[in-house]
């Protein structure tokens, strides 16, 4: 109950009047006029919000797809394949993560301006799996040590190839890790900032984490109801999906830090 205090406080105030909300005698948690559905309809038709979710959810999906086409293998081979340089390469990969956004984006922008995406989502399907791919891949080598070699092994045995018994019979066992995965990748596409603020500027073009403040901020005057309304539709289809996938999501974590 007390985590969901804040999403019952924005819920609330999404749907006050606004001699409601800056009355400053009444209660914040309850509504002490009528409650009105202009705010959240503001939100929705006057105000590139829909824009917004779609680019976030398509760029969303693309950063988790390259994320998952690259760390994959890369996490399978570091796993597997002995080589003296493994160990040192997942710990690099790992110390990439760590690296601070505000030490690349400057950098990273000349590499988008060059390739002429600047002012464009796809600028940031580009930039993030930089940041996912690491960390992820890194998840993953700690989930694949934890599988049995004799299940690939046994697979080839049976006339698989290498590459057949990882795609038939490892990655649907790394399941709960590919969940892992695909929530953190998809989490930190849609919450991200920096970048998202400093390659893109048009309206039509921005995500979520930046189109809301952005938007909905326009000097002293703050849209409150709308600008808790957008919490509400994005939080929580997220933490129903999240909530749904909580028991894969945990164990992917936990597994891939048994043996990481």
């Amino acid at each position: 109950m007390v985590a969901a205090g804040p999403f019952v406080w924005s819920a609330v105030t999404a749907l006050k009047l606004n001699s409601d909300l800056y009355t400053a005698t009444n209660n914040p948690f309850a509504f002490n006029e009528p409650a009105t559905l202009d705010h959240v309809l503001f939100l929705v038709q006057d105000t590139p919000f829909p824009t917004f979710v779609v680019n976030t959810l398509w760029v969303g999906a693309l950063v988790v797809a390259i994320t998952l086409l690259f760390g994959l293998p890369a996490a399978y081979a570091l796993a597997r394949l002995d080589r003296p340089w493994a160990g040192p390469a997942g710990i690099a990969l790992f110390f990439v993560y760590l690296v601070p956004p505000t030490l690349l984006f400057l950098s990273l922008t000349r590499v988008v301006v060059w390739l002429g995406l600047q002012d464009s989502t796809w600028s940031l399907v580009l930039i993030y799996p930089t940041i996912t791919i690491p960390v992820c891949t890194w998840l993953l080598i700690g989930f694949c040590k934890g599988l049995p070699k004799d299940v690939e092994e046994q697979a080839m045995v049976d006339g698989y190839s290498r590459l057949g018994a990882f795609a038939r019979v490892v990655v649907p066992l790394l399941f709960p890790g590919i969940v892992a995965v695909v929530v953190f990748a998809f989490t930190l596409t849609a919450s991200e900032f920096i970048y998202a603020l400093a390659f893109i500027s048009p309206s039509a073009e921005k995500m979520v984490s930046t189109g809301v403040p952005t938007e909905l901020i326009r000097g002293d005057v703050f849209f409150w109801q709308s600008l808790q309304a957008s919490n509400i539709v994005v939080a929580v289809p997220i933490a129903l999906v999240f909530t749904l996938l909580l028991g894969r999501f945990v164990a992917g974590f936990t597994m891939g830090a048994v043996k990481g």
